[in-house]
């Protein structure tokens, strides 16, 4: 059976741009296309036709095409957006990510050039319609880490029907009984029904040439995943930055590998993807309240939880996200903006007074 013909929304009310994008995808691409002139006449349209792909340009009579991303949004959660616009600006391009697109282009764009946009994203657009379950890995040094850093991130993992599994490298002897310890970190895995892999490499003293990298690379030919959540290299504690390097090199065949951040990420920290998490910090919490040996330790606390969450969300249009760099991405992450922040200089040295996080 023969795939259906890419459907294509244009929103342009310059005539003539619209009529050569028109004949573009049409002659070039086989696609059906049609056309709306103004942010109405767009969401109206939306509403009558399941389009695989919007083309919108920012400056129109009345509702800019970015103003009318949230709606046309709503309307179709699947839909694929690219950006056209003649007046290129940096503004330009983090507003278009802020508010959903999927791709941003500076006018002139050449036929070819659209076809084989249009065609990426068509194709995006139809693996959202498709029911998928990722298989997600979070890789933690210590108890807690992985729930600090993205608790949230995964209860909506789960919402979603993902499959999830934990791997803490070490007991966190450091910071308490690792028998404790152990039984916190199951209870705080059955919150969101996550497999719990915990291994026992010393507290404090982790080294990627002493073993890591193999548990990785085991834990990776297990879980198969297709994402993988762990600490970032910017960071100062020693464990962390050392199950980075080794994850970097033991889960080196899995596509996707983003990083979050701890209580010792350094001001280096760049995240690059922001995650709503709206409707799931009070899972999060649940998770963290598991952990009552460190309940004594501030960035454990809830308002600092909530507090956290909410900061970052200043970068989306969530009220609540989690920063996450990514070292390796091979999909379009929606939702998402890019900050860019001075390079600064922070204490590296290595932290011997570790605790839940380390």
């Amino acid at each position: 059976m023969a795939e259906a013909a890419i459907r294509v929304l244009v929103l342009e009310d310059d005539r003539d741009a619209a009529n050569f994008m028109r004949a573009s995808l049409q002659r070039l691409g086989g696609m059906e296309v049609d056309l709306a002139g103004t942010a109405d006449e767009a969401v109206a349209a939306m509403r009558r036709h399941g389009y695989d792909v919007l083309v919108a340009d920012i400056r129109l009579p009345g509702r800019s095409g970015l103003q009318a991303l949230p709606e046309l949004r709503a309307i179709n959660p699947s839909v694929a957006i690219l950006i056209l616009t003649a007046y290129p600006t940096f503004d330009h391009a983090v507003e278009a990510l802020r508010e959903d697109a999927d791709d941003f282009v500076a006018k002139p764009i050449g036929a070819e050039d659209l076809v084989r946009r249009v065609r990426d994203l068509a194709q995006l657009a139809r693996s959202r319609q498709a029911p998928s379950r990722l298989r997600v890995l979070a890789i933690g040094a210590h108890p807690d880490d992985v729930e600090l850093g993205v608790g949230a991130t995964l209860a909506a993992h789960a919402a979603a029907g993902d499959e999830l599994t934990t791997l803490i490298l070490s007991g966190g002897a450091v910071g308490g009984s690792t028998d404790v310890r152990h039984q916190e970190a199951m209870h705080a895995a059955a919150v969101i029904g996550a497999r719990l892999i915990h291994l026992d490499f010393a507290d404090t003293r982790m080294s990627p040439a002493d073993g890591l990298i193999r548990a990785v690379e085991q834990a990776v030919a297990e879980v198969d995943p297709d994402r993988i959540y762990t600490h970032g290299i910017h960071d100062r504690h020693q464990d962390h930055r050392a199950v980075h390097d080794a994850v970097e090199v033991g889960a080196r065949s899995v596509a996707d590998l983003w990083c979050f951040q701890s209580p010792s990420s350094t001001v280096d920290f760049r995240p690059n993807r922001f995650v709503t998490v709206d409707g799931f910090i009070d899972a999060k919490l649940e998770m963290l309240a598991a952990f009552v040996s460190q309940r004594h330790r501030d960035y454990i606390q809830p308002d600092v939880v909530r507090a956290t969450a909410r900061y970052w969300a200043r970068f989306s249009r969530a009220l609540s996200a989690e920063p996450l760099e990514t070292v390796r991405v091979t999909q379009t992450v929606r939702a998402t903006t890019t900050v860019r922040a001075t390079h600064a200089v922070d204490d590296s040295a290595s932290d011997t007074a570790h605790g839940g996080v380390g």
